[in-house]
């Protein structure tokens, strides 16, 4: 484990305090999709929106805007440090989401939520840096699976605090929310947590040193491949994110009040999985277990599709769910296996990979996931139709950087 050194040593947080600062970093980027979601209804009716998919943007924007930025911090705050990078992107969060708050117009909403995923994209890059400035090895290892164990809480329990933020006014008391967490993590960041970058470890602002990790990057086949079959899977999680509300709440099987119900018991799932995976990735190996949940998730796709055709794109309520909670499960299984075989040949330019990789994963996503989400029709059959494609297409991306063999080599 490394410390930071002088006076800045003394007022370092300790273990606990440290973890749940990170975990708060990592946890806001999500709260501030999945606390909206109950929200859409209420969204859609005050602008008076046409199209009913059009609320969907207020997910894909900000998606969108994380994924952009996520290119610029990790290089920024091995220039300049983790600290003034941070304080950078949650200033231009709180700046969106004041806008988001205060505007009349959808349009407005949805620059609002582009510039506010850009400043989120800041906790989500540096929790992880600052999270290996200060451990490694097992250690670095042990702070991850405990922040994660909070991130994925988040999901769980974000529309509830949404459900319940609704009780007590408009939709916009939700961004009042999101810039009150930001403000304590701010305050928290601000006098709690050092500096963590070593002045030996900074680096020179370089140009040709950053396109040159770039282009090593995009030119490893076994990085190209996991990284777009992890874009494709991760373009499945967005199309049901998006599309969760008016399947679930609104359109297809109106839950109501209950949708922040089913939504945490499909988050679960995931939950559960990712536990699951630090344990059997040992046994298994990453291709072994990726591989195989890759060909569930398929096995999945292809239940689905079929009950969607089946009962006139309504399936029975419990088929469904079981169907996507299996999915999510298989996805939890394969996607963090992916991004880790992805980053395998780039170790020596981790960060520059790291950053690169993040960006082109998540706007994949994000642009799939609104592709998907505007097919919307009142049926799930366009979003399980989507989940086929794309796992099919990510199975292709998957042959591919492995040389068109599965269960390769164990790692």
């Amino acid at each position: 484990m490394s410390h930071p050194t002088g006076s800045a040593a003394k007022s370092a947080p300790g273990f606990y305090e440290f973890v749940s600062l990170v975990a708060l970093m990592m946890g806001i980027t999500a709260f501030s999709i999945d606390n909206l979601l109950p929200a859409f209804g209420f969204i859609r009716e005050h602008f008076a929106l046409g199209n009913p998919n059009d609320v969907q943007l207020a997910v894909y924007a900000y998606l969108i805007g994380i994924g952009a930025a996520q290119i610029v911090y990790g290089p920024w705050s091995d220039v300049v440090g983790r600290r003034p990078v941070l304080m950078v992107g949650i200033a231009i969060y709180i700046a969106a989401g004041v806008l988001a708050l205060v505007t009349d117009s959808f349009n407005t909403l949805i620059v609002a939520r582009v510039i506010q995923g850009a400043g989120a994209g800041a906790a989500r890059v540096l929790a992880v840096a600052i999270v290996r400035d200060r451990f490694e090895g097992r250690e670095m290892a042990r702070i991850m699976s405990l922040t994660m164990m909070v991130f994925l809480a988040v999901p769980i329990l974000a529309p509830a605090a949404g459900s319940l933020i609704l009780v007590f006014g408009s939709w916009r008391l939700i961004f009042v929310a999101m810039v009150a967490l930001a403000l304590v993590l701010a305050l928290w960041f601000g006098l709690r947590m050092p500096e963590t970058l070593h002045p030996e470890y900074r680096m020179a602002f370089s140009p040709r040193a950053i396109f040159a990790g770039m282009k090593l990057t995009v030119t490893t086949r076994r990085a190209v491949g996991y990284a777009t079959a992890m874009g494709l899977m991760m373009g499945c999680l967005m199309a049901y994110v998006g599309s969760a509300s008016q399947v679930f709440q609104t359109d297809v099987y109106q839950l109501g009040s209950l949708f922040p119900v089913l939504f945490a018991g499909v988050a679960g799932s995931m939950a559960v999985a990712s536990f699951l995976n630090a344990s059997l990735v040992r046994r298994m190996g990453m291709r072994r277990l990726s591989h195989g949940g890759l060909l569930g998730f398929l096995a999945v796709s292809v239940g689905l599709v079929a009950a969607a055709v089946a009962f006139g794109g309504k399936p029975p309520f419990w088929m469904f769910c079981t169907l996507i909670a299996l999915g999510q499960f298989l996805f939890a299984l394969t996607v963090p296996n992916f991004n880790s075989m992805a980053m395998e040949p780039l170790g020596s330019v981790a960060g520059t990979a790291s950053s690169f990789i993040g960006c082109y994963t998540t706007l994949t996503a994000a642009v799939l996931g609104l592709f998907a989400g505007r097919a919307f029709d009142g049926t799930v059959l366009p979003l399980s139709l989507t989940y086929l494609v794309l796992c099919v297409l990510a199975l292709v991306a998957t042959l591919w950087a492995e040389h068109w063999r599965l269960f390769g080599h164990q790692a």
